[in-house]
């Protein structure tokens, strides 16, 4: 699972999503890769399995609900500024919801918006913070979707969002490079997750033809969390404000 190029000892890396399931892959992985993380989540119970079987036992969990982006830093901000410096942060936290246009309400779209990008971007408010950051340098990583590139009948809310991520995390990247904070965003292609399994309206049927447009198949949470690492990962501190596409040649087409 590790990679023998990658190290993020005496680094802390900020993960939400902690509990989801390309999150929890994430956290394993850098966990293996010597990161102490923080864990996001809203689950206690699923924060505490996570934690329990990470490699170390440094990492911290806090338990916070990111669709309320103005609470984020009332939360979090006195817990972190006890931690020492951050290193990283992996916006992994997400939410999808199948609507046409028609039913696309404000609610819909705030709903989608507050956790996909509003959180996103306080969160990458919060680790590039003067006083909690690490000095010299810092990496971010905010999962984005191919649908920030492709468009989907029924997606509207979700494609806008991520699309934001994109043109955000570009911006960001322009912004805090003089302080050698890298900024990237990774847009994972069909992975079989808990949101598409128990949660979506889409048929089997369905999600098979979704799968047969990726040239390579279905993909994997492992791809995605090897993506994270690469572009979270203090050796590669030239690559910056890139989208990196996990989706087995889906937007090659």
């Amino acid at each position: 699972m590790n990679h023998p190029f990658i190290d993020f000892s005496g680094r802390t890396v900020l993960l939400s999503g902690a509990t989801s399931g390309i999150g929890s892959v994430i956290a394993s992985l850098l966990a293996s890769q010597n990161a102490r993380l923080v864990l996001l989540g809203r689950n206690q119970q699923k924060l505490d399995a996570i934690n329990k079987r990470l490699h170390g036992n440094h990492h911290l969990s806090i338990l916070v609900d990111l669709d309320d982006a103005r609470a984020i830093a009332t939360t979090l901000k006195p817990q972190l500024s006890a931690l020492g410096p951050l290193y990283g942060l992996c916006h992994c936290a997400g939410v999808a919801e199948t609507r046409p246009l028609a039913a696309s309400n404000p609610e819909v779209l705030y709903r989608q918006t507050e956790i996909n990008l509003m959180a996103a971007l306080e969160l990458s408010r919060l680790v590039s913070n003067r006083t909690l950051g690490k000095k010299g340098e810092g990496s971010m990583v905010l999962i984005s979707s191919i649908y920030a590139s492709i468009g989907a009948p029924g997606q509207v809310a979700y494609c806008a969002s991520k699309g934001a991520i994109n043109a955000a995390a570009r911006a960001m990247a322009i912004e805090l490079a003089p302080r050698n904070i890298r900024v990237n965003s990774v847009s994972p292609g069909f992975i079989r997750t808990e949101m598409i399994t128990t949660n979506s309206p889409l048929s089997d049927d369905q999600i098979q033809e979704i799968i047969n447009k990726h040239p390579m198949g279905e993909g994997d949470a492992m791809d995605v969390a090897r993506a994270v690492s690469f572009l979270l990962a203090p050796e590669n501190h030239w690559i910056t404000g890139i989208d990196l596409k996990v989706d087995g040649g889906y937007t090659a087409q």
